[in-house]
């Protein structure tokens, strides 16, 4: 149990800040993509989809160019805190977060498209601005959407693989998550490890989601 602790908490770790960071972003995404329907945003929305088709390791690569000690970002990052970010839990956060804008983005945005716009148009036409009709139609009758899209970005973030590999790399009690010491163990042929931390894995990510959902659907 004790090669499973830490990474069963880096795990959880990282999901959930990664889970926060992408809803907050993909929620204003969502709703900008909705508001204003220009060339630009639609270059934005296919900027968004890439994570979704790229190969983990591709998505790694390019992020790894981005914030690795020689990149634009790295080199920012590195200035304000004095330290590089890549090979840190950070960058797992970051990978994870990216890894799972995509499937947070698409949900809401649907769910924003599907409200109709005469309650909106009425909404501005009662004095309301862009914020509060966001804030106080958008969001609760999008609800549905925005959990679909944090369910689906946390069960992404929760088994994110490979772009984490890249950025944040394989060490043990630093970097290591469940879903790499899964492959971890599989490499060294230690099968029923293996096996047990998948179970882990599974059925924590099963029960957070239930526990996420019920608390949700009480609470709107």
């Amino acid at each position: 149990m004790e090669t499973i602790a830490f990474p069963l908490y880096l795990s959880l770790k990282v999901a959930v800040l990664a889970t926060f960071v992408a809803l907050l972003i993909g929620i204003m995404c969502a709703w900008m993509f909705v508001q204003w329907q220009n060339r630009w945003t639609k270059i934005l929305s296919l900027i968004t989809v890439i994570p979704l088709v790229l190969p983990p390791t591709v998505l790694g690569y390019y992020l790894l160019l981005l914030i690795g000690r020689d990149g634009l970002v790295g080199r920012i990052i590195e200035h304000w805190t004095g330290s590089p970010i890549v090979f840190t839990w950070k960058a797992a956060v970051m990978a994870a977060a990216i890894a799972s804008l995509p499937l947070i983005i698409r949900p809401i945005q649907t769910a924003f498209e599907s409200i109709e716009p005469e309650i909106l148009k009425a909404a501005q036409l009662d004095g309301a601005n862009r914020w509060q009709v966001f804030r106080y139609i958008m969001l609760p009758l999008g609800y549905r959407g925005v959990l679909a899209g944090l369910i689906l970005g946390f069960a992404r973030a929760m088994g994110e693989f490979g772009a984490t590999l890249m950025v944040a790399g394989n060490i043990p009690g630093q970097t290591q998550t469940l879903a790499i010491a899964i492959y971890d163990a599989v490499q060294a042929n230690r099968m029923t490890e293996a096996h047990l931390m998948a179970v882990v894995l599974s059925g924590t990510t099963l029960l957070l989601l239930f526990i996420v959902t019920r608390v949700v659907k009480q609470n709107v």
